[in-house]
């Protein structure tokens, strides 16, 4: 498995909040810059999703995976359940802390390809995956 890439912001909302916009998959193509399309397949017994298909185009990493979710209070994590042609591993999560400013939310991801690619411009290509998708999801969460 690759390095990981590892990025944090503050939100200014309470968990609960940060993770309903987490959750919410299919308006992920509005937010998430890189992700084109996002259907949940299957949901836990307690509704959340569990298996989501995605559509992505991050310049370099163009492809089409089906990822597993693990939900907990204070983190999401999820990993490649059905690999794409590009896309051979992918493993992340979104850790948050409450603060008394709002919640901390760190995102970590690693991406194995299938592809030759040099390890400089993956990790690039993760990089911008992850401050793409942090600053996305604060501007939809704080609504600004």
């Amino acid at each position: 498995m690759a390095d990981r890439t590892t990025s944090s912001t503050t939100i200014s909302a309470g968990r609960p909040e940060v993770m309903a916009v987490i959750a919410d998959f299919p308006s992920y193509p509005d937010w998430a810059g890189q992700v084109k399309s996002a259907e949940v397949l299957t949901t836990d017994g307690q509704g959340r999703p569990e298996t989501v298909r995605f559509v992505l185009d991050a310049g370099m990493i163009s492809d089409t995976y089906t990822l597993g979710y693990t939900w907990q209070d204070d983190h999401v994590s999820w990993q490649v359940v059905e690999p794409g042609k590009m896309v051979s591993d992918l493993r992340g999560s979104y850790r948050l802390a409450d603060t008394g400013r709002g919640t901390d939310v760190t995102y970590e991801l690693t991406v194995d390809l299938s592809v030759p690619m040099i390890g400089m411009i993956r990790r690039k290509a993760e990089k911008v995956i992850v401050d793409t998708a942090l600053k996305g999801l604060k501007k939809r969460v704080e609504g600004s």
